[in-house]
């Protein structure tokens, strides 16, 4: 039987609340008709980010704590291959994230474990757990979209003009048939 993939957990507001590419679409409202949650669309990025990220690699789940939010009872949905919980009312996202953990470990499960929280980080460490910093999440989503950004880039200008598609020998008897040379 194969070993099941490593856990990612997320801390997700600690990752939105550390980077600008998340809190600038903070209050930026979703298109969806009556949705008035202000962080609606930096979750959404997050997400997509998340996804992006795990490819295959980790089972990825992104916990938000829904204590604070416009709808605290949100349904936990897999979206892009990333489960998304939101604490229950009255439970924190710490709390849910030390939960996974530990049910990681009873199944000797490599996990690692994604926030800036010292609190968390203290408390989720050691074998087979890795802490990593929502810095170093916020640095690798960065690559990866500017990799994305530099292969659409590459490939749009590879294909703009017939003659950029033309082989040396086949373009140098067109130069000559245009009197280019």
């Amino acid at each position: 039987m194969a070993r099941p993939a490593e856990l990612l957990v997320v801390d997700g507001y600690n990752v939105i609340h550390k980077s600008q590419r998340y809190m600038g679409l903070v209050d930026q409202p979703s298109g969806r008709l009556g949705d008035t949650d202000p962080f609606d669309r930096a979750r959404q990025l997050l997400i997509a980010d998340v996804a992006a990220y795990a490819q295959g690699r980790y089972e990825a789940v992104v916990v938000f704590d829904a204590a604070g939010n416009v709808s605290p009872e949100r349904p936990n949905l897999t979206v892009a291959g990333v489960r998304t919980v939101f604490s229950p009312t009255g439970e924190d996202a710490d709390s849910v994230i030390e939960r996974l953990v530990t049910e990681a470990r009873h199944h000797v499960r490599a996990v690692t474990v994604i926030t800036s929280d010292n609190t968390i980080r203290a408390t989720v460490g050691g074998v087979p757990v890795t802490r990593v910093s929502s810095d170093v999440l916020i640095a690798d989503v960065g690559a990866i979209v500017e990799d994305v950004r530099a292969a659409n880039e590459e490939r749009n200008h590879q294909h703009l003009t017939l003659e950029d598609r033309l082989d040396p020998e086949t373009r140098q008897k067109l130069d000559r048939l245009l009197g280019r040379i």
